[in-house]
């Protein structure tokens, strides 16, 4: 089976179009549509891994992995293992790449828990069918599938919201994070209705009171014990008026009052400016410029009916000439980091308990984010000295101990084997560190960087004289690491 390289994927690119905005406009519109992509050999590599679950419809995963007798911890919790290797699987071989950003972005913004004891059991679901689903196609339909499913439901405790007792916890992150987002909360300021207006008399933002409203829309929106899918029970329905961003909802609609509040919240301009920021900053930068801000929040707002909605949001992002020049303010994640390292290594990748304890050092364990504000995504957060220090050791570890294992023939080969990648032709320091940083990052090494990583190929030999053989085996791999540790692998 093929592997990723950065050459081949460039040829790929320059081949699209005479120039860089043909090229890069046939390139985003073919990742904007994944399915069209022919993805065999990702997929002929999960397949091979022989996971369960990844197929299993909704109900059965409910029966297989909830409700079968006598379940231990290791069946309930197979769907949240099998999906997060899935996940890793994809981002590291798929060519559906920007369908992987999405879908981490996604999960992420619509933060859950996936080791928790309901959400474990029905991750396939959550992920395969809500955000993947959905990712690319009405932010309106999106918010719905998350909060009938049963990850959400539980996580969120709206399980537990019923009109005798309500638990605002659902609700209060809907408003907070999930739509409106806390740049549009005004504060407990007045009564139902009171905020502030704008010009066509909307609410120009939310006040506690909405969460309020909202929380008694949801009563009794719950999960079937039977098949694990989205019910509601009308006895723990409020049935009394309830005021949400200032329409009053007294008709004693039953589960049509929650839909009702998804609707006011995905039809707000003030969404529109929140998901808008958010998309940018995962895609741009930190600060993104307001300029692609606002296009972005416009097509959302004005696309809210359509089917495609996100799928053109993201592509008036990508196409931006805001996008094409922002390189370098952003770090990698340690998500990112990993899946690129393994991309450009070439590595002969399956996740395994080992890679996962490095790995989750990091501060970015797949899918397990306790808080449902998702991982933060400023360089801020993971530029600091612990977080650097731990992916330096995962890289050590990619590239100098992560071995097959078992009793095989190969059980003490790498999976990352640098030395059978070296071109023999490239026998100097300069020539062999050009190489690489090319084949890593498709552009040369600064000055700064790449003097002493020349000088530790080198070992004080001349940088411009062959080296000896045994020398760069000995030495490539360590070399290669310090580019994947350099800065200009990572920031992006």
């Amino acid at each position: 089976m093929g592997k990723f390289t950065l050459r081949a994927a460039l040829a790929t690119l320059m081949a699209l179009g005479s120039t860089t905005d043909e090229r890069l406009t046939k390139y985003v519109d073919q990742q904007l549509n994944p399915l069209a992509i022919d993805d065999g050999e990702c997929d002929a590599r999960i397949a091979a891994l022989n996971l369960s679950t990844l197929a299993k419809p909704p109900v059965q995963l409910w029966q297989d992995h909830v409700t079968m007798p006598n379940i231990g911890w290791d069946v309930r919790s197979l769907p949240a293992y099998e999906t997060r290797t899935a996940t890793f699987m994809r981002a590291v071989y798929s060519k559906r790449q920007l369908a992987e950003v999405l879908a981490d972005f996604w999960h992420n913004h619509f933060n859950v828990y996936g080791f928790e004891f309901w959400s474990a059991p029905t991750w396939v679901q959550y992920d395969r069918d809500v955000i993947r689903a959905n990712m690319l196609g009405n932010f309106r339909t999106l918010l719905e599938a998350v909060a009938n499913s049963p990850a959400m439901l539980y996580y969120l405790d709206n399980i537990s919201n019923t009109s005798g007792g309500p638990n605002e916890n659902f609700a209060r992150e809907l408003f907070e994070l999930h739509t409106l987002g806390a740049m549009n909360y005004l504060g407990a300021i007045g009564k139902p209705g009171s905020a502030p207006k704008d010009d066509q008399g909307r609410p120009i933002g939310y006040l506690d009171t909405d969460v309020y409203g909202a929380t008694r829309s949801f009563t009794g929106w719950r999960v079937s014990p039977d098949s694990g899918q989205f019910a509601f029970d009308d006895k723990v329905h409020d049935k009394y008026s309830k005021t949400v961003l200032g329409v009053v909802m007294d008709d004693f609609l039953g589960v049509d009052d929650g839909k009702t509040v998804l609707d006011l919240l995905a039809n707000h301009p003030g969404t529109a400016r929140f998901i808008a920021t958010k998309l940018c900053r995962r895609l741009i930068s930190d600060d993104p410029p307001q300029t692609v801000v606002d296009a972005a929040a416009a097509v959302f707002y004005n696309q809210r009916g359509a089917p495609d909605q996100l799928r053109q949001v993201v592509r008036t992002i990508l196409l931006a000439p805001e996008f094409r020049n922002t390189w370098g303010q952003k770090i990698k994640r340690p998500y990112e980091y990993a899946v690129s390292l393994l991309r450009a290594a070439q590595a002969d990748f399956v996740p395994d308990d080992n890679f996962y304890w490095v790995y989750g050092r990091c501060g970015q364990p797949l899918f397990q984010w306790q808080p449902p504000n998702g991982y933060p995504d400023r360089k801020e957060d993971w530029s600091s000295t612990m977080p650097l220090l731990q992916r330096w050791r995962l890289c050590n570890w990619l590239i100098d101990g992560w071995r097959y294992g078992g009793t095989g023939a190969n059980k003490d080969d790498l999976r990352i084997n640098i030395n059978a990648q070296m071109p023999a032709q490239y026998t100097t320091a300069d020539s062999i560190v050009d190489f690489w940083a090319q084949r890593i990052l498709g552009h040369a090494l600064p000055p700064e960087e790449r003097g002493p990583i020349v000088d530790f190929m080198a070992y004080g030999r001349s940088t411009s004289s062959g080296l000896p053989a045994q020398d760069i085996v000995d030495r490539l791999r360590f070399m290669v690491g310090l580019i994947f540790m350099a800065p200009s692998f990572q920031w992006r």
